[in-house]
């Protein structure tokens, strides 16, 4: 009899800790499905903003932000905007640019394809030749690279007769081993059409730090060959806008 009460004593105990053990283990969690669409706001500043290597801002620092909408089909659209003086150098009246982008991506056999246009705006300009940009781009990722070829199809930030204009940017990013940090190379070549003297390659060297939490902050160095005797891309007191420097930003993404 002892042994037959302690074997259903045991029996009992072993049956508890089975259903403790199943109450306790939670069920394995269904995998997230995919939401039709993102939404992002992002905020920054940057000690000099450079594009394509050339300083839109007087080699000063630069307010900026933007919103993007994309959706799980590839498409996406999405507007950015930052504080520049450019416009004003060249006479104008617009101490703002506004950029307004759409277009589609998808994967193909592991490469990334992305096709879209952006608009390059500068409210009430008033450049004698009118300084907004629009240009369709195609571009390619695989692994850690990418290489994306940009075509003005009107005349290109000012310049005359610049229709077809082209750019063709070489890029990468790589995960370092240490604290997080990427670091991504970069090469491109803005030609200017009927207008070779103002066209130059542009080259740059980014670190860059996610902190977590959408704060993000970057180091990079930026330099370019853009003519310098006379200067193709001089400030009003004579600096080349083109010259090499450090640029530091940092970034909100909400």
């Amino acid at each position: 009899m002892p042994n037959l009460k302690l074997a259903v004593l045991l029996s009992a105990l072993a049956a508890s800790g089975m259903a403790t053990a199943q109450t306790a283990a939670p069920a394995a969690a269904a995998a997230a499905p995919e939401p039709d669409y993102t939404l992002a706001f992002n905020v920054g500043a940057v000690t000099d903003y450079r594009y394509r290597g050339i300083s839109q801002s007087r080699l000063n620092p630069a307010l900026q932000g933007g919103i993007d909408f994309a959706h799980k089909s590839g498409f996406y659209v999405g507007t950015w905007a930052s504080t520049i003086q450019w416009i004003k150098d060249a006479g104008g009246d617009s101490n703002v640019e506004i950029d307004l982008y759409g277009g589609y991506k998808t994967t193909f056999s592991g490469v990334g394809i992305d096709v879209g246009a952006l608009r390059y705006y500068y409210p009430s300009n008033r450049l004698a030749v009118n300084a907004d940009t629009t240009e369709l781009y195609i571009a390619g990722s695989w692994g850690p690279g990418s290489l994306k070829w940009s075509h003005a199809v009107t005349n290109i930030f000012g310049f005359a007769n610049s229709s077809g204009s082209d750019y063709v940017d070489l890029s990468a990013s790589f995960e370092l081993p240490w604290y997080g940090l990427t670091l991504a190379p970069h090469i491109g070549h803005q030609s200017i059409e009927n207008n070779s003297f103002f066209s130059y390659t542009d080259w740059s060297l980014t670190l860059g730090k996610d902190f977590g939490n959408g704060l993000s902050a970057s180091l990079a160095y930026v330099d370019t060959n853009a003519k310098t005797n006379p200067l193709a891309y001089p400030s009003p007191s004579g600096k080349d806008l083109g010259r090499a420097g450090l640029v530091a930003g940092v970034k909100y993404t909400f």
